[in-house]
């Protein structure tokens, strides 16, 4: 099953990869797209699912419903609102949003040694 991921920006993709523990392709928007730009970067053939996991901010805010607005099939996954980024969420959330979604995750011991 080939699954992606929509981010942001690269430290947000930095992060899901420094937790996933299976092979997940995640595309960042890098927070300035528009309808058109989505769907050049996006073939939604590709994927047999596709997440979106934004900041819980207003430019997050917005991509987030473009994505449901195109793609209505997409998943949403939320970082809480009191760490606005997700590259600012702590990583065991972020793997208990992650495994929530049934994605594979490291075990804390394999990620705490990436973020050396």
């Amino acid at each position: 099953m080939k699954k992606a991921i929509i981010v942001e920006g690269k430290t947000d993709r930095q992060k899901l990869l420094q937790v996933l523990d299976e092979q997940v392709h995640i595309i960042c928007t890098y927070g300035t797209m528009n309808d058109s730009n989505v769907e050049k970067i996006l073939d939604e053939e590709l994927y047999d699912e596709v997440y979106v996991m934004v900041d819980a901010d207003e430019a997050g805010n917005r991509l987030r419903h473009s994505l449901k607005r195109l793609f209505p099939n997409f998943k949403h996954l939320y970082t809480k609102r009191m760490y606005r980024e997700v590259a600012s969420t702590p990583m065991e959330e972020i793997c208990r949003i992650l495994e929530g979604a049934h994605f594979l995750v490291k075990e804390q011991d394999e990620y705490r040694l990436d973020e050396k």
